[in-house]
């Protein structure tokens, strides 16, 4: 077992947050098969975490989710290099541009040999597959696109597990700080987006942001309205 710490969210779903960024992996797991969602910046973290899912689940990771092309979330997907990836066209155009990746990274304070390792090993998806199905033994993963916000092409996941439901929200949703709004962010459509992020999930949804603890359907609708109104 790695260091990591895993919260049990659900049957089959369960979340670590990274040390570095505070950035959330999400695992669900079932019957041998595992989705990950998103993988750190480094090889080191995706390995901890590939550890972990083996030896808490049992499982292989087959299916991995990038929910947008930013280092933290994107830069360990070597380790998972033999799952089916879902991502977005500019996730497989940033890992070729791996300059802007690595800049990106080291303004953030990234270990430069850790990540000059992942770009490395980094070999892009062949084809971006940006939405789809996955149907574990109890539990279905659907990933999709729910509209622009923090980027132009993040992915969310949502899980139904019996009776529960879980939403991967990517960056769209922080709660150890604001949303973090740059250039490639679009303040105005970005609301619209939460708010079908919450239709998604249903109002007891259980909703885990890219950064900070799991939310509920109330602060996602919070932080759409404080976006609306900056």
């Amino acid at each position: 077992m790695s260091e990591l710490v895993w919260e049990r969210l659900t049957r089959h779903v369960m979340r670590c947050r990274l040390p570095f960024c505070d950035v959330t992996v999400g695992v669900v797991h079932s019957d041998g098969a595992a989705v990950v969602i998103d993988c750190g910046t480094t090889l080191t973290e995706a390995r901890a975490v590939a550890v972990d899912v083996s030896e808490l689940t049992g499982c292989a990771v087959t299916h991995l989710v990038l929910t947008h092309h930013h280092f933290d979330h994107v830069l360990g997907h070597p380790v998972f290099d033999g799952a089916q990836t879902f991502c977005s066209p500019e996730v497989t155009a940033a890992l070729h541009e791996r300059e802007w990746l690595r800049s990106d990274a080291l303004r953030y304070g990234a270990d430069p040999q850790e990540v000059d390792d992942a770009l490395t090993a980094a070999v892009p998806p062949a084809v971006a597959v940006p939405y789809g199905t996955v149907e574990l033994a109890g539990a279905v993963v659907r990933i999709s696109h729910p509209g622009r916000g923090h980027t132009g092409h993040d992915l969310i996941a949502v899980v139904t597990d019996g009776q529960d439901t879980v939403v991967f929200c990517g960056d769209l949703v922080e709660e150890s700080g604001e949303p973090c709004v740059d250039e490639q962010s679009d303040p105005a459509a970005w609301p619209a987006t939460l708010q079908r992020v919450v239709a998604a999930g249903g109002e007891s949804g259980i909703y885990v942001p890219g950064h900070g603890a799991v939310v509920d359907a109330a602060f996602v609708r919070r932080q759409a309205q404080w976006l609306a109104g900056r």
